[in-house]
């Protein structure tokens, strides 16, 4: 038998995955139900009007073979349509959007798209785990980017030349929206180092207290040096139906859909025509699931008051644990699961991260459970 490949030996333990056995070991164990908010996995369905239009898709017996390698010309003019009435950019549809079978998909190709073997990726800090998966997957080399208290990169801290930066704005773990200029910043090192950005904007429309979806494709100079990830899963709760997009710099683009055409073989139509309904049809929906997630926030950050919760978008909150508290003993003796801190990245030890996609009762018997624990503290 052949050896394993080196590039499997490469990747890092799957942090949710490890995290959602822990849980799961856990709720088997006798005791009171087990609340998980440790896992984002949005709760609320798709609009009902997205789902008819699967459905009215897929009884169409000329849309089951394969789809365009490309995607369907139609859905890039709808992400385009979206891009510029709520974000205020223009793309060319043709150009400067590519499909993929998920952003998460995306995050993986940037990586070999950009970068050679054994340079330099940059990774906030914290930051989403699976970002550590690309740098592996690419054999090249990483790096951390502290974030600041205000969701600010310490730019000082960060590399002078590398290869590509991944941008996360708002961010998951940390729940923070794109402080000011911070787009305009990156842009400017990214020039100075060499480098591509890569604005991971998944959570882009759930930001709270009357904030407005910020995209990196605002700023002057962002299509020359990168480009940003979209998706379908967190704006429109379609998740396991794996769309997303690549909009932005023309020549990566190019290169995503190039490793497209050899990895994939089209995303299912039915799939395709149901985004676009999606995007082009009534928007309504996107609101209201702003709307809930920020009243379960208001809810999760009067229960960790004192400790320093923080949830300006997204639908988690990030919150310090108390000294000698740890998300273990949360979960074997208070019985609620939260995401440790420390799997995000150094600067994640002694945080926790809180799902709010999870139905209200819950939510709301996982926020009591921490209520006590947090004031209870560590047992002795």
């Amino acid at each position: 038998m052949r050896a394993r490949p080196h590039r499997l030996d490469r990747l890092p333990e799957q942090y949710f995955t490890a995290l959602l056995a822990r849980v799961a070991a856990a709720a088997a164990l006798d005791g009171e139900p087990l609340a998980d908010l440790g896992r984002g996995n949005p709760d609320l369905p798709p609009p009902p009007h997205v789902v008819e239009a699967l459905a009215a898709a897929a009884r169409r017996s000329d849309l089951h073979g394969y789809a365009p390698f490309a995607g369907l010309p139609a859905l890039k003019e709808a992400i385009a349509a979206r891009y510029r009435t709520v974000y205020g950019v223009e793309v060319d549809p043709a150009r400067e959007v590519a499909v993929l079978p998920g952003s998460k998909t995306g995050l993986m190709e940037f990586a070999q798209v950009c970068v050679e073997h054994g340079e330099t990726i940059v990774l906030p800090d914290p930051g989403y785990p699976d970002y550590r998966s690309a740098v592996a997957l690419a054999a090249a080399q990483q790096a951390a980017l502290p974030l600041l208290a205000d969701g600010r990169p310490d730019w000082d801290a960060a590399p002078r030349s590398a290869a590509a930066l991944y941008l996360n704005y708002p961010s998951n773990p940390i729940a923070a929206c794109a402080p000011e200029g911070v787009f305009e910043e990156a842009i400017a090192w990214a020039q100075r180092a060499g480098a591509w950005v890569l604005h991971d904007f998944a959570y882009g429309d759930l930001v709270f207290d009357g904030r407005r979806p910020a995209s990196f494709l605002v700023a002057d100079g962002a299509r020359e040096v990168g480009f940003e990830l979209f998706s379908m899963s967190k704006s429109y709760g379609m998740a396991g139906w794996r769309l997303g997009f690549v909009v932005g710099n023309a020549e990566v683009v190019a290169r995503v859909e190039e490793l497209q055409n050899h990895q994939f073989a089209g995303i299912f139509m039915p799939v395709q025509e149901a985004g676009i309904a999606a995007l082009i049809g009534p928007q309504d929906t996107v609101e209201d699931r702003r709307a809930l997630y920020q009243a379960r926030r208001d809810r999760a950050l009067a229960a960790l008051a004192g400790h320093e919760a923080r949830g300006e978008g997204t639908f988690f909150v990030w919150f310090r644990l108390p000294e000698g508290l740890t998300p273990e003993q949360l979960l074997e003796e208070h019985r609620v699961a939260v995401a440790p801190g420390e799997g995000f990245g150094a600067q994640g030890r002694g945080w926790a991260r809180l799902s709010l996609a999870t139905p209200d009762d819950r939510l709301d018997l996982g926020l009591e459970r921490l209520s006590v624990a947090l004031k209870s503290g560590p047992a002795p």
